[in-house]
């Protein structure tokens, strides 16, 4: 069980804080939920606290870990079909593991390098990249722009 102030991750939203953790009367049944604060994108989600587990909310990564998953997630072989491609990203990203969300990043990162994305693909990236920010952030106590700097630097190091 999480603690308010506890910092945790989200699966597809990224990393935050939460804020809270509240009884809802749902059809007559007590429901606890976490109310999380995810500052990246300035989103509250609230989550069952039962199903908390289930849907993938963690803890986030210790600030000793994080780089050290920046420049070891390695670049995945991908389809050459597109809607295959497309599946396997977002499985990837919906696990919520910061490992999986940066093979997706790195790999769509250095296939936009050498050929364009689709629209999809590029939100796709995009979607990866806040999470990973978010991650930075609240695991490394730094400003976005300090997290984005040592994304960079991550991926300099790993390309």
């Amino acid at each position: 069980m999480y603690s308010i102030g506890d910092r945790v991750v989200y699966p597809m939203y990224g990393a935050g804080i939460i804020e809270g953790i509240e009884d809802r009367d749902i059809d007559g049944k007590i429901i606890t939920y976490y109310v999380l604060k995810i500052p990246v994108n300035n989103l509250k989600i609230m989550v069952s606290t039962e199903k908390a587990e289930k849907s993938g909310l963690r803890g986030i990564v210790p600030p000793d870990d994080v780089m050290h998953i920046v420049e070891d997630a390695n670049i995945i072989e991908m389809s050459d079909n597109w809607n295959q491609r497309y599946q396997d990203n977002m499985a990837r990203l919906k696990t919520g593991d910061l490992f999986k969300v940066m093979q997706v990043f790195k790999t769509l990162f250095v296939r936009e390098k050498n050929k364009s994305l689709s629209n999809i693909e590029k939100k796709l990236m995009g979607t990866a990249r806040q999470i990973i920010l978010s991650e930075i952030i609240l695991s490394k106590d730094v400003d976005k722009h300090g997290a984005e700097e040592l994304l960079m630097q991550g991926i300099a190091i790993s390309i």
